[in-house]
């Protein structure tokens, strides 16, 4: 393997001043450390209701840094590293404790793909070798573990995509050389997959391929938005047919794995329960032939181009924006107030095994609503390079837990440039900032975990210690997403508009709301719910809609 000691001693300077001072602050958000190792490194994030974090990376890497507890060891003669294996390779990190939690996962579950159910269970497919056809389900008791369904899969699922749907079952899409989808539950015991060429025409080879993790949403009509390598259509997964094509994103390059962009739904914007756009934000990437070039040692600068489209225009186009850094392997959150966050990977390369170089230490914040040339703020940089295999979740309290990074074949820590990351960090957005204190609201009604039905009216309560700007007041709705390469499935932030927004007592307010009118807008499940006030959100509160 190649050393590099020049690079190693300045990445373990900055690991080392991580610890020594774990909090720094600048004008664009703070980064803290919360645990310096997990023990396995986060490839795969999903947060739960429960406000529990569980993650996981692959069972064929070898021994983790987090061992079973009790004498439990996995016993899998399928295993391609170790057969016996006394050490986990899935964690559940507990938000208000800050503790790790071994969990004990059997099938090899490296670059799978999954989403959340309605009742607020992970339901996590797919994987390499014996897991390739696996479902494993990840129940939220303080004591639950994963079960696992051997032959739950038509079709072996490896980098592919999961999206809830609106009448609460997932469909898995693609996946290395799986050109059709499926779905879970299966229907009356049904085990079938549904072609889908588009992922054929999308390929670059068996060996290239960039269409892996398609950027997949549904639609407000029901439909799904498919992004892949550096195109998409609009289909209808029921009758199995194209609605609409849509233009190539300008210029031609990809976006998708390994060419590893980003892309995200942006708020879906309501009134009385129903919304009337939708627009898709693919950013970052790689140049056409960089995995090539890379594979063969020269590591091309990534894109530093966003594409953004309004998918239900008749006439759809692509309208491009320039980040103020070149990125591929990023992601791309949805925070608490509606700006997007692009954060993690690398100034050059692609994804795969050693394949990036320069990381992107700064978090850039997308604002969607300021005019084009405004929209982007580079934000405090990290000490800690998040390469291949890293991810990003928005949590309750509105910061995006950071973790990962293992770009090698197994966990490497010493001489290689990029060492496998096992800690966790947070990012606190600016509106976290204490000078926001007066004007942040504070909920305390209706108490989390509340359910409510489709076009019923919500009302919350806040408290605000400043002087309220009652037209600066929304509510804001996030699913929280499985996220993994680069890409969080089932991530969507639906923005209900304040349709009366009363005083109730000193300094006490209540802000009513029309929940989303059905599935297509907000499928069936738990989300986090804020209220923001002049951009500042509050801290949210679970609500499931069913």
């Amino acid at each position: 393997m190649k050393t590099c000691p020049t690079s190693h001693l300045i990445l373990s300077f900055l690991f080392i001043s991580t610890f020594l001072f774990p909090l720094t602050h600048a004008a664009g958000g703070k980064w803290q450390l919360l645990v310096k190792s997990v023990g396995i490194s986060a490839m795969h994030m999903q947060l739960l209701h429960n406000d529990r974090v569980v993650m996981f990376d692959r069972t064929d890497f070898g021994k983790s840094n987090l061992p079973l507890p009790n004498g439990v060891c996995r016993n899998n003669p399928n295993d391609t590293a170790l057969k016996v294996d006394c050490t986990a390779h899935s964690a559940e990190y507990d938000v208000a404790s800050n503790k790790i939690r071994p969990l004990f996962v059997y099938s090899d579950v490296w670059c799978s793909s999954g989403s959340v159910n309605p009742s607020g269970s992970l339901v996590q497919t797919g994987g390499f070798n014996d897991g390739e056809r696996r479902v494993r389900v990840f129940d939220p008791c303080p004591t639950c573990d994963w079960k696992e369904i051997e032959f739950g899969l038509v079709n072996r699922r490896w980098y592919a995509t999961n999206h809830i749907l609106p009448d609460g079952r997932q469909i898995i899409i693609g996946g290395r050389r799986e050109f059709n989808y499926e779905f879970y539950p299966k229907s009356g015991g049904s085990m079938n997959a549904h072609s889908l060429p588009f992922l054929v025409e999308t390929s670059d080879g068996s060996a290239i391929e960039n269409n892996l993790y398609p950027f997949v949403f549904l639609n407000l009509d029901g439909n799904l938005f498919i992004f892949a390598n550096n195109r998409a259509i609009l289909y209808d997964y029921v009758a199995g047919k194209i609605v609409k094509t849509y233009p190539t994103i300008p210029g031609g390059d990809p976006r998708s794995y390994p060419s590893t962009g980003s892309a995200v739904l942006l708020p879906l914007k309501t009134s009385k329960g129903q919304a009337v756009a939708a627009e898709v934000l693919v950013c970052g990437g790689a140049p056409k032939g960089s995995y090539v070039k890379a594979e063969g040692g020269t590591f091309v600068p990534a894109l530093k181009t966003c594409a953004r489209i309004k998918i239900n225009d008749p006439n759809p186009q692509w309208v491009v924006e320039n980040m103020p850094l070149a990125r591929v392997m990023g992601d791309m959150t949805l925070l608490a107030n509606g700006d997007v966050l692009i954060i993690n990977g690398a100034g050059s390369g692609t994804a795969g095994w050693e394949l990036g170089r320069n990381p992107v230490l700064n978090p850039v914040l997308y604002k969607p609503d300021n005019a084009v040339g405004s929209r982007f703020e580079q934000q405090n940089p990290s000490t800690i390079p998040r390469m291949y295999h890293s991810t990003a979740v928005l949590l309750r309290d509105g910061r995006v837990l950071v973790g990962g990074s293992n770009p090698h074949i197994r966990y490497e820590f010493t001489n290689v440039l990029f060492p496998t990351e096992l800690a966790l960090e947070a990012f606190s957005p600016n509106y976290l900032d204490s000078q926001f204190a007066s004007i942040r609201p504070s909920i305390y009604s209706p108490q989390s975990q509340v359910t409510v039905g489709y076009g019923q009216k919500l009302a919350v309560r806040i408290s605000i210690t400043g002087r309220i700007q009652l037209n600066s007041v929304y509510v804001t709705m996030v699913s929280p997403s499985f996220t993994t390469h680069s890409f969080s499935m089932n991530q969507r932030l639906v923005v209900l508009a304040s349709e009366n927004v009363r005083a109730v007592g000193t300094l006490k307010f209540e802000v009513q709301v029309t929940m989303p009118a059905s599935g297509n807008l907000a499928p069936s499940g738990y989300y986090l719910v804020y209220v923001v006030h002049q951009q500042i959100p509050s801290e949210g509160i679970w609500v499931k809609i069913q």
